[in-house]
């Protein structure tokens, strides 16, 4: 709590003594609270680097660095900032430079998960104490400079350490010197670059991936001289004992620390394993804070500084800079820095997506909503999650799809973007579950050595059992088939447990929602010694299906009885047919006239049709020619037709007009019991004094007239369905044919192809009919064949052709 420096007395100066001791106290709260959100910092980063590693949550890498912190006696914040300096490096980064000879020196042991799962630290790494109070003061480190003058200053007091320096490795196989302590700045000035021939012992250091202890005579621990640092010929050169340590230890060091002290007393092994704690400390802060240096003359700015940061973090993360056009409006995104891993997001290669244009390389599907949630994070501060979408990184051989999401959170003017991978067993449960509601199944496991049993919840849904009261024995299952079908069941077990002989076995069972068929198919697995350990399957509900097949059946039997009715009644309206409609065999010559009649029947169903025709000789001369069709098929448009037919030639006979006849006809049709729906008809009268041709229709398809080579239909006459009206209008036209003319009547069959209009097939008529010409030699049947192929006829064809012979001549 801050204290207050008020003065009891209103008129008195307030006390500096009291002041001072506020400002103290408030400058050492906000250190406190400094130091707290900076711990808190690192040990995120070290939580969120296990969780990529194992893909754990948050908590499981808690507890890791926890487990891990006390097995080896650290701190919470010494285990993190060990875990950050292990981390792998970035692909294509872990193989050191070649050395002197040209080969690669082989890279140093790396935190897997399962050093990470295990709770342990890669081989060669003791888990001796790190130096007290090192991973506190850390947090406060800003820079290399002031992490070398930490390291000296508590380095001196038990290691004797006069001087520290931090060597960086450059890209070009150099080094460059990034903090230093104890030493003047004109020496530090003369060797802030270091070439790669220069054979200093931080380049061996690091070439070698391991420690370099020189004492005060320049020999290693192993006798060998090696070179100093400064080099003898320096005007600075010092004596002494010197440690250069990799930073991490291993090959894919990125820094060297280099302790210098005075005296030449070689370093213990005790100050050799504390240094080396040292160092191992030291790794997170660099690999997490300051990362590898630039190349002369790249400036430092905030996308080169989270380049830094990204190069350590073994995530996909992208750092966006918004792309405007001249009017302000925000076109696309630039990647300014990316992590390693991020390539196989950001254009399906392996080339360094920075510079390029994010949402162009994306997917439309995820560039749409990304962009939207970009702009909504930019504009709002609020941090963007997309929804989960399928991404095959095909570089790197993933067998299918994997499922990610995207976060975009506000960085400054900018944003970061990291894709996040969903937890792969989550999915295949999920589509495990799926796949036995779907098919109606679910798996059943019995052991045969503990005798425990597990089902899936499939399985106890399809028994209809509550999975309260647990699975069923293996022995037990027969008990759960219908009496009739258990003896089966049972013999299968029996073969499966004794035996090992797979079974598949179809049963019935009786569930509270009814009788259920089931299928269940087991196999059993053995040990190494061949006894039977367990049995495996699966149980398929299949009543639906078995319901679907009785039902089948039963639909089967009855068209194959409706089918014996229709043709018992097919074949007795047939007959009835043919007594009723004789068709002649050779063309017939009423009044003159040559006329051809054909009757096809249709070839698809089993009932017959109800056209008919008529073409006789009248008792005065004249010709009489009829063609009708009865809606429907069967023996009632077999008997409406015959009805119609008769009738009809008797009312013309007596006398009828042709309108008439079809008036009477249309009532007969109405109130007849037995009368069959509507019909169609045409009625002609032929009068061969004049060569003239009467005619009326109901509801009938014109008469087409063949002369001279061209084809017309002959205009209707008013006339509507027979059995359509009460009260129709019927009329009469007239048409005088010429020697040599020829006129078709017919029914719709020769002329319907549905779904065509039938003005098709008038026209169709008409084009081959005129094809074919017309005459004696001309018979029917060519015609019949081009209009008619092999396709099965769907309805009835009748049809008159009519010729008026060449020789007729009309009488005065």
């Amino acid at each position: 709590m801050s204290e207050h420096a008020t003065p009891t007395d209103p008129g008195a100066a307030p006390d500096p003594a009291a002041l001072a001791r506020v400002v103290a106290g408030q400058r050492a709260e906000i250190d406190r609270l400094r130091d707290l959100a900076a711990t808190a910092a690192v040990e995120e980063r070290a939580r969120g680097a296990v969780m990529a590693l194992t893909g754990g949550s948050a908590e499981a890498a808690r507890e890791t660095l926890a487990r891990r912190a006390k097995a080896e006696r650290r701190t919470l914040l010494e285990e993190c900032w060990i875990t950050l300096g292990a981390l792998p490096p970035p692909p294509g980064a872990d193989r050191a430079p070649a050395g002197p000879g040209g080969t690669a020196v082989p890279p140093a042991p790396h935190l897997s998960d399962d050093h990470l799962s295990e709770g342990r630290l890669p081989e060669g790494r003791p888990p001796d104490d790190a130096p007290a109070g090192l991973a506190e003061a850390l947090v406060r480190v800003g820079s290399p400079q002031e992490l070398a003058r930490r390291l000296q200053e508590r380095l001196a007091p038990g290691i004797g350490a006069d001087a520290v320096v931090l060597y960086a490795r450059l890209p070009s196989g150099g080094l460059e010197l990034v903090g230093h302590a104890g030493i003047d700045d004109a020496l530090a000035a003369r060797w802030q670059q270091v070439s790669p021939l220069s054979g200093i012992p931080a380049l061996e250091a690091l070439r070698a991936g391991e420690p370099r202890w020189l004492d005060g005579a320049g020999r290693d621990g192993a006798g060998r001289d090696g070179e100093r640092w400064p080099p003898d010929g320096d005007p600075s050169g010092r004596g002494g004992s010197q440690a250069w340590l990799p930073v991490p230890p291993g090959a894919s060091a990125d820094a060297c620390l280099g302790v210098l002290r005075h005296g030449g007393a070689p370093f213990t092994p005790g100050e050799r394993d504390h240094l080396r704690d040292v160092a191992r400390l030291c790794a997170g802060w660099l690999r997490t804070f300051a990362g590898r240096p630039q190349s002369a003359g790249t400036g430092a700015g905030v996308a080169d500084a989270v380049q830094r940061v990204f190069d350590t973090l073994p995530v996909a993360a992208v750092l966006l800079t918004p792309v405007r056009a001249s009017s302000g409006r925000i076109q696309d995104f630039r990647v300014d820095a990316a992590t390693p891993y991020a390539a196989r997001f950001t254009g399906g290669d392996d080339t360094d997506p920075v510079g390029r244009r994010l949402l162009g390389s994306l997917p439309e599907t995820v560039a749409g909503p990304l962009r939207q949630g970009c702009l909504r994070a930019l504009a709002t501060g609020e941090p963007y999650e997309s929804e989960p979408f399928a991404h095959r990184a095909a570089p790197y051989g993933a067998a299918e799809p994997a499922t990610h999401s995207v976060r975009a959170a506000p960085l400054g003017d900018g944003l970061v973007l990291s894709w996040i991978r969903h937890d792969t067993s989550d999915r295949q449960e999920q589509r495990l579950a799926d796949l036995q509601r779907l098919g109606d199944l679910g798996w059943a496991n019995w052991n045969l050595v503990t005798h425990e049993a597990a089902w899936s919840d499939q399985v106890f849904a399809i028994f209809g059992r509550d999975p309260a009261r647990g699975p069923v024995a293996l022995t037990g299952l027969p008990g759960l088939a219908l009496p009739d079908e258990a003896p089966a069941l049972t013999r299968a077990v029996q073969a499966l447990t004794h035996e090992g002989r797979p079974c598949d076995v179809l049963f019935r069972t009786r569930t509270p929602a009814g009788v259920r068929h089931l299928r269940i198919v087991a196999e059993a697995v053995t040990d190494d010694d061949g006894a039977l350990v367990e049995v495996h399957g699966f149980v398929q509900d299949l009543t639906a299906r078995r319901r679907a097949e009785l039902a089948l059946v039963e639909s089967e039997r009855a068209m194959l009885t409706q089918h014996d009715v229709l043709l018992a009644e097919r074949t007795l309206a047939a007959r009835l047919q043919d007594a009723l409609l004789p068709l002649p065999r050779q063309p017939v010559r009423p009044a003159g006239l040559r006329v051809e009649v054909a009757y096809l029947p249709a070839q698809t169903g089993v009932q017959v049709g109800g056209d008919w025709f008529s073409a006789i000789e009248l008792p005065d001369g004249d010709a009489l020619f009829v063609v009708g069709d009865v809606a429907g098929h069967g023996v009632d448009a077999v008997a409406t037709m015959a009805q119609l037919r008769f009738t009809a030639k008797g009312m013309v006979i007596t006398g009828s007009s042709l309108t008439g006849a079809l008036a009477r006809l249309n009532t007969l049709l109405l109130h007849s019991s037995g009368a069959h729906g509507t019909a169609s008809m045409v009625l002609a009268r032929y009068s061969p004094a004049r060569r003239r041709l009467e005619w009326a229709q109901a509801g009938h398809l014109p008469p087409l007239l063949l002369r001279a080579g061209k084809a017309r239909y002959l205009d209707r006459p008013k006339g509507i369905l027979l059995g359509a009206s009460a009260t129709p209008v019927f009329a009469e036209a007239e048409c005088l044919l010429e020697p040599g003319d020829r006129l078709l009547l017919y029914t719709d069959g020769l002329v319907e192809r549905p779904p065509e209009s039938i003005d098709r097939g008038l026209e169709r008529l008409a084009r081959a009919a005129t094809a074919r010409g017309a005459g004696p030699a001309n018979a029917l049947e060519p015609l019949l064949a081009a209009l008619l192929p092999e396709a099965e006829l769907r309805d009835d064809v009748c049809v008159l052709d009519i010729q008026v012979p060449d020789g007729q001549v009309p009488e005065p």
